[in-house]
């Protein structure tokens, strides 16, 4: 009881440092929170979509809206060795009339449900006929839930929302799924004198026998001039995606050097300050292993407190929206984080554990302990 009796008699001090641990905590879980957000609010709707694998015209650098797939290009891949379906997928942007104002929409046409539509609703139907869409719930007081209709500006083309998927926008902006020839009225809606539009990309599932992998590798052999993806790979390979996860990576580094920094150095300091204290409990005949393992109590007590604090006051935050980002409360980071900063505190506390390991009890009889 060591460990807890001192704790109670230093409320202040060791209340100083779960409180420290517990807002490093929470940045940490906020940021990590904020990054998932980030990246999938442009991309979720690469990531969340059912096609196994996506094709793209080569110039357009892995970008949905700047891809064409030319009717040469298109049987080129549905010639592969290896092909089982194709679907058409189509993307543009929108000004949409929403809530009663005009605000930006990505739109997304998919020819087959299996290859380009949400791969899972949390609410509604899949679009049956022309004019229906499915948009992400995080959107739905914004003019895109349930029952809702979007008309695409000019031309009042409407949208009726059906369904909802989650985690499904592109670039950041609200996003509807429609069958492809939706998209197709409605850019003819927007621009009367536009000409049928080629497909964005292409959707492509491998036939029996054939993997993702292997169908990536056959369709990019058949043409320098398509860009075939797995669909993680088209979400994770997106232009931004790794610059945002290499920015947020670099903090992480830091905060993981900035724990072990403040828990070691306090731990180490109180470890100095009660050297006479130590020194006179090891001549009375407390063992050293005794006096260390009070003090990684002491670690794993404080790190547990400040990882709960932390956790706590990043809870109501998990759920708020910054801009047009959605945050969700990640159970995984919350896990793998208090793990981490556990190891760390744990780590950090062995030089202060070395301290008291070579306190000598004869020290007391010199003079060493008073």
């Amino acid at each position: 009881m060591i460990a807890l009796r001192e704790m109670m008699r230093a409320k202040v001090r060791f209340g100083l440092l779960i409180g420290a641990i517990a807002l490093l905590v929470f940045l940490i879980l906020f940021q990590q929170t904020l990054r998932n957000g980030l990246i999938t609010s442009f991309v979720g709707a690469i990531e969340r979509q059912s096609a196994p694998v996506l094709v793209y015209s080569t110039d357009a650098s892995r970008t949905l809206q700047a891809s064409a797939i030319s009717p040469e290009l298109e049987a080129k891949v549905r010639a592969v060795d290896g092909v089982g379906q194709v679907g058409r997928i189509g993307q543009s942007t929108f000004s949409v009339k929403a809530d009663g104002r005009i605000q930006g929409s990505a739109v997304i046409g998919y020819e087959d449900r299996a290859l380009g539509a949400p791969d899972a609703l949390v609410a509604g139907r899949y679009p049956n006929a022309d004019g229906e869409g499915v948009a992400n719930e995080s959107d739905a007081g914004d003019g895109f839930g349930i029952g809702d209709t979007v008309r695409v500006e000019p031309g009042g083309y409407p949208i009726r929302i059906v369904g909802q998927a989650s985690d499904s926008n592109l670039q950041a902006s609200p996003t509807v799924f429609v069958p492809y020839t939706t998209w197709e009225q409605a850019i003819t809606a927007a621009n009367p004198d536009a000409r049928t539009p080629p497909p964005s990309a292409l959707g492509v599932a491998p036939a029996a026998g054939v993997s993702n992998d292997e169908l990536v590798r056959r369709i990019n052999a058949a043409s320098t001039d398509l860009e075939a993806l797995t669909r993680a790979d088209a979400a994770a390979k997106s232009p931004g995606v790794a610059q945002v996860s290499r920015s947020f990576l670099v903090i992480f580094l830091l905060y993981g050097l900035v724990v072990p920094l403040v828990i070691g150095l306090f731990f180490l300091i109180v470890t100095l300050q009660k050297t006479q204290t130590l020194t006179l409990l090891r001549a009375i005949g407390a063992r050293s292993k005794t006096l260390v393992g009070a003090l990684f109590v002491q670690v794993f007590v404080v790190v547990g407190l400040g990882v709960a604090l932390g956790t706590l006051l990043y809870v109501p935050v998990s759920f708020q929206r910054i801009g047009s980002i959605p945050l969700q409360f990640d159970v995984t980071a919350v896990v793998g984080w208090g793990l981490a900063i556990l190891a760390l505190g744990v780590a950090s506390a062995f030089f202060s554990a070395r301290r008291v390991l070579r306190i000598e009890p004869a020290a007391a009889l010199t003079g060493g302990a008073v």
